[in-house]
């Protein structure tokens, strides 16, 4: 699948939820929004390391669970007056599958 690995059906992941999928390099949130976009980001915030596929998805946006830091699902990067990042990885939906990109993983995995 060109460098794509197939992780989940996009019915496995709830609307506006998030499942975690476990590396070497540690977890990735891929979340699923009301409107059946699907994102993928480290599940880790930055500021307290809360898990962020346990935060509240509104929009294309996750509200880390420990202390309200937003996150912008499309760029990774924090919403409002925090500052901060988390790492975004290419995902992509075909015939009801959910498909991360191997390739990005493989390229972290090395550096």
């Amino acid at each position: 699948m060109n460098g794509f690995i197939d992780i989940a059906a996009l019915d496995d992941i709830p609307r506006q939820g998030a499942r975690v999928v476990k590396t070497p390099q540690g977890c990735i949130a891929i979340f699923r929004t009301a409107d059946d976009q699907v994102f993928a980001i480290d599940d880790r915030c930055p500021h307290k390391a809360g898990p962020l596929s346990e935060g509240i998805v509104h929009g294309t946006s996750v509200t880390c669970p420990l202390h309200a830091m937003v996150f912008d699902l499309a760029t990774g990067l924090s919403v409002g007056a925090d500052e901060g990042a988390v790492r975004r990885y290419a995902v992509r939906v075909e015939a009801g599958r959910v498909l991360l990109d191997a390739e990005f993983l493989l390229r972290r995995s090395a550096a």
